[in-house]
């Protein structure tokens, strides 16, 4: 895991290549585009790229209204403002009636940093996942941001993407194949399974190098659809490892944990404990600090799964 890459950085990348080979691919953003990284697409292809000013219900809506006519929209802001702000055009517009688009919103989590808890978006997650029609997918690192995009562009729905500011270790190899509703097993193990998403899978990883100097077996499940679940790999670790530990950087109602809980208690019921935001709203401080904060480092998970296993 020594190279580091932005999911968003490898978002502008992969848009621009696919803009080159797709001419039904059109970009929408709220006046973000040069922190989002559309702004690449826009610079190649400006006839193609729309700045919808900071009015995402009316990007969402525009975008909707391009996808009936056969568009293949990316519609990206910050993940506060897709899932909040344009919730309802989402839902009325794009979700109900199946439509082609793509939300794309970067900055999500309290790794967003020194902007505070009004732009740390914890809660979106749970929001889309509990729209009907809609698939949501928290890429790990740079390799699997790329290979989702590109797949999303040849699937036909709806799809809700988070991405992240700062750089995150590389967890996949370059050859990586993405596909929708399927996990990866990243590290095997015997004692416990960590099931994570988007920057928590490189932590789990250290987490689970330290833990078998240990003599502690830690299998790594990363969950790059959050939606649909990938029902097979979990209840397989659920049945092997016994003992479920569930981190993202989101809230811990609703997301990731909610999900593998829910599934787990109607297939294979086991202990799930959930690392995450504990119900409550993020702050101000630099992303390292902030994860230290939320008990969200490598550290905090080995510890986690220290514990776990004595009341296992």
């Amino acid at each position: 895991m020594s190279d580091m890459m932005a999911t968003r950085d490898a978002y502008g990348e992969v848009l621009a290549e696919l803009g080159q080979d797709n001419e039904r691919i059109v970009v929408l953003d709220a006046d973000l585009s040069g922190s989002t990284k559309t702004a690449v697409f826009g610079k190649k292809f400006p006839d193609r790229f729309f700045n919808m000013g900071i009015a995402e219900a009316n990007m969402v809506v525009t975008a909707a209204g391009l996808a009936a006519i056969g568009k293949i929209p990316f519609v990206s802001t910050f993940a506060i403002f897709a899932s909040g702000r344009a919730w309802e055009q989402i839902r009325q517009s794009v979700a109900y009636p199946k439509a082609n688009v793509k939300v794309v919103a970067t900055h999500g989590g309290v790794t967003v940093g020194e902007d505070g808890g009004s732009h740390q978006s914890v809660e979106d997650i749970a929001i889309m996942r509990a729209i009907p029609n809609m698939t949501v997918i928290v890429p790990a690192d740079g390799v699997e941001t790329k290979a989702a995009i590109k797949a999303i562009a040849d699937y036909k729905g709806p799809v809700y993407v988070r991405l992240g500011r700062n750089k995150v270790p590389t967890v996949f190899p370059k050859d990586y194949s993405f596909a929708i509703g399927k996990g990866s097993e990243l590290v095997t193990g015997s004692d416990l399974t960590f099931v994570t998403t988007g920057l928590m899978t490189s932590a789990a990883v250290k987490a689970a190098e330290a833990l078998k100097s240990e003599g502690i077996s830690a299998r790594v499940v990363h969950i790059g659809t959050v939606k649909p679940l990938d029902q097979d790999i979990l209840v397989k670790a659920a049945k092997e490892t016994q003992l479920i530990i569930t981190a993202e950087e989101h809230s811990i109602i609703g997301g990731l944990g909610g999900a593998v809980a829910e599934l787990l208690s109607e297939h294979c019921p086991v202990p799930v404990h959930r690392l995450g935001v504990k119900d409550r709203f993020g702050t101000s401080g630099k992303a390292e600090e902030l994860l230290k904060y939320f008990e969200l480092t490598a550290d905090d998970l080995a510890g986690a799964a220290r514990e776990a296993l004595k009341r296992k």
